[in-house]
């Protein structure tokens, strides 16, 4: 190995979310393979990311509801320099704003795909990434 490579033990781990109180049910539902999104009882608005009061009307009166996991892109970049060494050897990668069907906006990446392939619009579906004991919700083309 040259001195410019490296094994794929010293490249560090992906970061994983710290999980707080009020998005545990987002996480509990991707490890069991399910987007799941808070949903105000008052004014019914789904919502991303998860937070103790619906950014619509302040309601604090919360239920949380399975979603379709489909959506489109809505914005998007290529990432050819990436800030983390845990990501170098995804590079380019697709950073992406997905339109959920349901409403909401979700920052993640788009997986599974060439990064030329990507456009707005394109329709997507979740897909999840293992990462340590975490399931992590991403986008690939809808098939």
């Amino acid at each position: 190995m040259d001195e410019n490579s490296q094994s794929s033990a010293s490249i560090p781990a992906k970061p994983q979310p710290k999980i707080t109180p009020w998005a545990g049910p987002l996480w509990q539902g991707c490890a069991e393979g399910k987007l799941r999104l808070p949903y105000c009882n008052q004014c019914e608005a789904c919502f991303y990311y998860p937070r103790l009061w619906c950014p619509q009307c302040f309601n604090q009166g919360l239920s949380w509801q399975d979603v379709s996991g489909k959506g489109k892109v809505y914005s998007f970049s290529v990432i050819h320099q990436s800030p983390l060494p845990s990501y170098q050897e995804d590079l380019p990668y697709v950073l992406a704003v997905i339109e959920l069907t349901e409403g909401p906006r979700m920052m993640t990446n788009i997986i599974n795909c060439e990064v030329d392939a990507v456009s707005v619009d394109m329709p997507v579906e979740v897909t999840f990434e293992a990462r340590g004991d975490m399931k992590i919700p991403q986008f690939q083309p809808t098939i």
